[in-house]
């Protein structure tokens, strides 16, 4: 493995590319770092601190760790890529609606280039509407439950101005460093620019640990080092238990003849159709977990009338991760999303019609609309396999916080998003950078086995 990852440094231009992706990287986590101006510092961390006292700073600590800490800065690079992984997933829901949308992603090459111009001018929208939202949140923090404070220290239009404009092109400016990345880097950029966010909050559970269970910082340790050993030992469990099912396939047999003038037919073969276990990928968490914490948001609000109080009261109970309703409705909520994003973007019958022109076929199965249910029928059930896979990736972070009481900076490194995206990330750099050795008469990382989708 040493020597592969030397081999990386010998080819020129895999050395270049290496270079240049750290150098981009470096750069958008900069961004996130730069604070916006005409914010109050110490007012800010004060403000920062009340939230994650309270139901309020689910959503706000969620976000935060996928900008990198880019909102506890409140920098210019608080919305990160996600307006643009937004508009994209807005798009491809779209398309599954409007006809007109999908007939674009039908068209090749020039399709996609009008699809991707509309996810950018929507990602532009996106970026004014959040940038704005996050001015008016900082001018008005009491709406977070934070009570009567002053965060920003220059005049409100002008706030609201200049960080519209600095968010929206820091954003944009992101989601272009993305887009070198993938052209003259190594990897997919927009996936790795949002793995990096991740990993940035790594030192800051490594320092979470080291005062649990050592007492580093003066404080006394909270627990005894055989339970760090445990949960290490959990944690290589789960991350290869990510792996498999970021991994796993379901090879659905193709037999293929290619016919000749007369209808006669010659040459013949087998090849497989994949379909992924895990076909919706993070999607349901991403959409679970904002849900729950908008719903928890709800515990904030102020009142004395019986309505305010009913809602105060499904907020606080939702908004508790330790609560066995938040479990099951964010359980729920993964395997609802998951069969929906399949439902949404998976289409049997156009497959069908597409081996059909092909000459191509299931064994045992009549091509069309049989071939079509017979598609559906393997896919629900592999999906449902996935679906439970991931519930369980995501429900363990909020059982060891709830059982064991261990902070959610070192729970989320062992589980639900957070892992799913930085093993998805990594094993698809690596498939990558692989191919480019193999292409180059280098061995690969694995001399007894392969990365999926190796040739």
């Amino acid at each position: 493995m040493l020597k592969t990852f030397a081999n990386l440094f010998k080819v020129p231009e895999l050395r270049a590319r290496i270079f240049f992706t750290v150098a981009l990287v470096a750069i958008a986590r900069l961004l996130a770092m730069i604070p916006t101006p005409g914010v109050d510092w110490s007012a800010l961390m004060q403000m920062q601190a009340t939230l994650e006292a309270n139901a309020s700073g689910g959503l706000i600590g969620w976000f935060d760790t996928f900008t990198g800490g880019g909102l506890t800065n409140f920098s210019v690079g608080t919305l990160s890529i996600w307006p643009y992984i937004s508009a994209q997933i807005i798009i491809q829901l779209m398309t599954a609606v409007i006809p007109a949308l999908g007939k674009l992603q039908r068209e090749g090459d020039a399709g996609r280039k009008t699809l991707n111009l509309y996810i950018r001018w929507l990602t532009i929208a996106i970026c004014v509407f959040q940038a704005f939202m996050m001015a008016n949140t900082m001018l008005s923090p009491e709406r977070l439950g934070v009570g009567d404070m002053k965060v920003v220290t220059m005049d409100p239009f002008w706030f609201y101005i200049m960080t519209v404009i600095a968010m929206t092109g820091a954003s944009m400016f992101v989601m272009w460093l993305g887009d070198q990345i993938t052209v003259r880097g190594v990897g997919n950029g927009v996936s790795l620019l949002i793995m990096i966010n991740i990993t940035s909050r790594l030192p800051v559970a490594v320092a979470d640990a080291a005062r649990r269970y050592f007492g580093v910082g003066g404080a006394d340790a909270q627990a005894t080092v055989w339970e760090l050993i445990m949960l290490l030992v959990l944690g290589f469990a789960v991350l290869l238990g990510t792996v498999a099912i970021t991994q796993a396939l379901r090879k659905i047999p193709i037999h293929s003849t290619r016919a000749i003038a007369r209808g006669s037919a010659y040459g013949s073969g087998t090849t497989y159709l994949p379909l992924r276990v895990n076909y919706s990928g993070v999607m349901p968490i991403i959409f679970a977990g904002p849900i729950l914490a908008l719903i928890g948001m709800l515990s904030s609000l102020e009142g004395t009338n019986a309505v305010s109080d009913t809602l105060k009261r499904v907020g606080e109970t939702i908004a508790d991760p330790a609560n066995a309703t938040h479990m099951v409705l964010y359980g729920a909520l993964i395997l609802f999303f998951t069969f929906f994003w399949v439902a949404t973007q998976f289409n049997a019958m156009n497959i069908s019609d597409g081996l059909k022109r092909e000459g191509s076929y299931i064994p045992g199965v009549r091509p069309g609309l049989p071939t079509a249910e017979y598609l559906d029928g393997v896919m629900t059930r592999v999906t449902l396999i996935g679906a439970l896979s991931l519930l369980v990736i995501a429900i363990l972070p909020l059982l060891l916080t709830a059982a064991r009481g261990i902070p959610n900076d070192i729970a989320n490194f062992f589980g639900g998003t957070s892992l799913l995206i930085i093993v998805g990330v990594a094993l698809d750099t690596l498939r990558q950078l692989e191919a480019q050795l193999v292409m180059r008469n280098y061995d690969g990382f694995l001399r007894h086995g392969r990365i999926a989708g190796r040739r």
